[in-house]
């Protein structure tokens, strides 16, 4: 039986998993917002990371008999795309009887008209959203229920009239809570084929568009080979699909950390810090890491290690959620902006405006000043990021500076925005240093978590920064 060691990262806006095999490679990979019940966000991520182990074990079985094959990778890559519409599809169908549920409970008295337009929004957006998914690729651009399903119901209350609004809003609110707490567990093999089905439909609409015109922007060659050769593919994971899905994925042992950790229904020695589990992840991408920034959802560390990815100081702000994701939601929701659309928003500005408030409440009330007279709001957005940043660059001074490579972790380092100034800063105070940003930087705690199950090891945080953070704390 192969074994498998799992690493959650329970933050406080998003929870994380990772799975790795023996050999330290990283087999599955599985992300959530972080909800109320912090039990089901892990459970949750836990099982994406697994269905994401499966996959992975899929590719390897189809690349055995054949090779590497560019088509069978766009393939499983769409096919995971889709996979996620069958996710979101069953929770869709849920939170449609939760809302008329919710207005059937309503104290009012037009809860008729309420549930008819209820009823036409759903209608509405199922179109949309399944456009969304099997062609535009929306499973990775949003990973997020609340976020996909809550843009398009939002934009469609809208056309409902004043009248509904806040009776259809109140519904939507009472009623997405109890959908994202439910534990919903997924058949494997029933949504892959659901899945293949519906990429069937697509390809086959591929090849009417391409026959009847060869120049569509679409037609590349790997395009192309991919809709002449499918069929192919389809018949290999056919092949190995019941292997696949019921293999056991045993998991011989899992640590479990960040801002959450302590929740987590772990034994105590497998819980472990998050500035470990960072430094100890970013260390196992790239072995050269001396020092690493995380921006989490609620507080930023800069943290210094050795050569074997274990920490020898840190310095950090948890004082508060300034300079952090939290505070980056808070102003996304002052503008009524998404989160994705913070960074290219900032990266239009023509200047920075100066932000003097470092509490987040603060500096809500000093954006609303700043629009009031006029400023423009991409000129705001870009001073709130490089202040994040200048924050960030103060700690990493503190804890010693930048020492060899520097690797930026957490969630925050998918902000385009805040990369920018996290570049410029760098290089501006400690020259040209290598700077390592990885696509997976938001799961480098939960990889931590997984190579200090994989190694069974020990560690703990340095006594002096210890003491730093206590006084930190203290005087905050």
């Amino acid at each position: 039986m192969n074994k498998y060691y799992l690493g959650i990262d329970l933050g406080s806006t998003t929870s994380k998993a990772v799975i790795v095999n023996e050999s330290d490679e990283i087999v599955g990979r599985g992300i959530t917002n972080t909800r109320a019940n912090y039990k089901v966000a892990a459970d949750i991520a836990r099982d994406e990371a697994i269905y994401d182990a499966r996959f992975t074990l899929l590719q390897r079985k189809i690349s055995e008999g054949q090779g590497e094959n560019p088509v069978v990778a766009q393939y499983l890559q769409d096919l995971k795309g889709v996979f996620k519409y069958g996710q979101f599809k069953r929770r869709m169908d849920s939170l449609e009887l939760m809302l008329v549920k919710t207005v059937e409970e309503f104290s009012f008295d037009n809860k008729a008209d309420v549930l008819v337009k209820i009823k036409e929004i759903i209608e509405d957006i199922r179109p949309l959203l399944h456009h969304g998914f099997i062609h535009e690729d929306l499973g990775s651009k949003n990973q997020f229920f609340r976020d996909i399903v809550s843009e398009k119901y939002n934009a469609e209350v809208e056309k409902k009239g004043p009248e509904f609004y806040e009776k259809l809003m109140l519904a939507f609110d009472k009623s997405i809570n109890p959908i994202e707490n439910e534990m919903v567990v997924f058949d494997f093999k029933e949504l892959v084929e659901e899945s293949m089905h519906y990429l069937d439909e697509k390809y086959q609409g591929m090849a009417t568009e391409l026959a009847a015109n060869p120049t569509v922007p679409w037609a590349n060659e790997d395009n192309k080979a991919l809709v002449s050769s499918y069929k192919e593919v389809e018949a290999e994971i056919t092949k190995y699909l019941d292997m696949v899905a019921n293999e056991e994925i045993y998991v011989a042992k899992m640590v479990g950390t960040g801002y959450g950790r302590a929740l987590l229904p772990f034994p105590d020695d497998c819980i472990k810090s998050e500035i470990l589990c960072h430094a100890f992840g970013a260390h196992a991408i790239f072995p050269n890491t001396r020092t690493v920034l995380d921006i989490g959802g609620q507080d930023t560390k800069a943290i210094q290690v050795d050569r074997h990815g274990l920490v020898t100081s840190f310095h950090m702000n948890d004082r508060c959620a300034a300079g952090c994701g939290r505070y980056l939601g808070y102003i996304a929701d002052e503008f009524g902006l998404s989160l994705n659309e913070l960074g290219p928003e900032a990266n239009k500005a023509t200047k920075e405006t100066t932000i003097c408030s470092t509490c987040t409440v603060f500096a809500g009330a000093e954006v609303k000043e700043l629009l009031h007279n006029g400023e423009e709001r991409p000129n705001i957005l870009a001073g709130l990021h490089k202040a994040i940043v200048q924050r960030a660059m103060s700690l990493i001074a503190r804890s010693g500076g930048v020492r060899n490579e520097f690797t930026f972790t957490g969630g925050v380092a998918r902000n385009q925005a805040v990369l920018k100034y996290v570049k410029q800063m760098v290089r501006d105070a400690y020259g040209d240093v290598t700077m390592n940003i990885h696509t997976d930087s938001i799961f480098m705690g939960a990889l931590g978590g997984a190579m200090f199950a994989r190694r069974n090891i020990s560690a703990d945080l340095p006594q002096v920064a210890k003491s730093n953070a206590h006084a930190e704390e203290v005087e905050g």
